[in-house]
């Protein structure tokens, strides 16, 4: 698998999933753009990870479920390293919350940062990939749009809404010669995993044709084969990468 000569845009790249998929980005060539909100430490050593192995790297800050950071992210991005091949919309938030304790307030907060931001960035990206008849946008949704999480409406409601939006831009985008796909990571062990209950990881682990919870690692390379030209004649799917809990 070679990247070499693309560049690659992380949304929430400083940790997690998004971190471990930049740096695989990185591995199989691309130049890379870790996109983070908060933690400037962590993108930094994002950043030095992947110059270490003989990539371009930058760490931009915004938070891309507003506009005018979007476009200023992309900007960047076209300063940085030229025109963009791939897009991984990674960043989310979710947190277990009854459906009697969802306020107006949380239910627009969770559903612009896991929904309106892929929208953004994925209308961004677009304008820049067209014109070059190239491009791969990969969403990272989650199993919960599948499945249902009983105690995180807006986040399920987000992540389903998020594999509606990969089939719809994949088909408006497929003349372009760019496909949109999606991955729907089980339970992973990352920050935003390890903070639901052990019970539930347990389960989850118990439910897993595996055996095991998921790593950061697991659903990256999956990411990098919708970001490769593997996948050249693949658009509008979604993955599950969740090691057999769910079999459709």
């Amino acid at each position: 698998m070679d990247l070499s000569g693309k560049v690659a845009l992380v949304t929430g790249g400083s940790r997690g999933i998004g971190r471990a998929t930049a740096l695989a980005l990185a591995r199989a060539g691309a130049d890379v753009v870790v996109n983070y909100v908060r933690n400037h430490e962590a993108a930094r050593e994002v950043v030095q990870s992947i110059q270490a192995l003989g990539k371009r790297a930058v760490a931009v800050q915004a938070n891309v479920g507003v506009p005018a950071e979007v476009e200023a992210l992309f900007a960047k991005a076209d300063e940085a390293f030229g025109p963009l091949s791939i897009l991984v919309n990674n960043a989310g938030t979710g947190t277990l919350k009854p459906l009697a304790e969802v306020t107006v307030q949380f239910w627009n907060e969770t559903l612009q940062l896991d929904l309106t931001a892929p929208f953004l960035c994925t209308q961004a990206a677009a304008r820049r990939m067209a014109p070059r008849k190239y491009g791969r946008i990969v969403n990272v949704s989650a199993l919960g749009a599948l499945t249902g999480i009983a105690l995180d409406g807006p986040y399920t409601a987000a992540k389903a809404g998020l594999i509606g939006f990969t089939k719809s831009t994949a088909r408006h985008l497929g003349s372009h010669n760019i496909t949109v796909n999606s991955v729907c990571p089980g339970p992973i062990y990352t920050d935003l995993g390890l903070g639901l209950p052990e019970e539930m990881l347990a389960g989850a682990a118990a439910r897993s044709a595996l055996g095991r919870v998921g790593t950061p690692e697991d659903v990256a390379d999956t990411i990098l084969f919708f970001a490769s030209d593997y996948s050249r004649h693949v658009t509008g799917q979604t993955l599950l990468v969740d090691g057999g809990i769910q079999m459709p």
